[in-house]
């Protein structure tokens, strides 16, 4: 795809028309990265971080409820009946969580913007709730993982593409977005 769908010829802004696409089974996975301080992660995973309650359970349901919301959140995505939005959490090390978000559809357009925008805002809830305790929390690598459906085809990130997340190896980032920033 060469051009950017969201302008018009004139370059004004439009809300793409999806009304003679075809509806198809969609699904998107994205993903982000929580680091925090090893105290801070031991108490995440015995579920005594945070007196708002379990932070991974309040996490899950803060993105399951924000893909819901995501059109009311960036301005020109549609409202789309999700049917299903999963949120899975993978402890890498003892500083490290990784959150998952899986969207599905059947619909005329894409859920990446709803996985996206759940694993946000529910890695944003786990520093909320841990904050007290550790204001040095990083929230990394934020990205489309997996794409299925529609006319575009699907999209799997593989380990050649800049910024994929390899569990393996989570220190391969070649992109840094400030200089003198530390590599996790």
């Amino acid at each position: 795809m060469d051009t950017l769908t969201h302008f018009d010829a004139d370059g004004a802004t439009r809300m793409v028309d999806v009304g003679d696409k075809s509806e198809t089974h969609r699904t998107a996975t994205a993903t982000a990265l929580v680091r925090t301080a090893v105290a801070t992660m031991a108490r995440i995973r015995a579920g005594d971080a945070s007196k708002k309650g379990n932070v991974l359970e309040v996490a899950r349901l803060a993105g399951i409820m924000a893909a819901k919301k995501t059109s009311d959140l960036i301005p020109l995505c549609h409202p789309l009946p999700l049917t299903s939005v999963a949120i899975e959490f993978a402890f890498l090390d003892a500083q490290t969580v990784r959150i998952a978000a899986t969207t599905k559809v059947f619909g005329r357009t894409g859920v990446e913007m709803e996985a996206l925008t759940a694993v946000t805002v529910a890695a944003l809830t786990v520093y909320d709730m841990c904050k007290a305790i550790d204001r040095g929390m990083t929230i990394d690598r934020i990205q489309l993982e997996v794409k299925t459906g529609g006319k575009s085809g699907d999209f799997h990130r593989d380990a050649s593409q800049n910024g994929a997340a390899d569990e393996r190896n989570i220190n391969a980032h070649p992109h840094r977005p400030h200089p003198g920033v530390p590599p996790i």
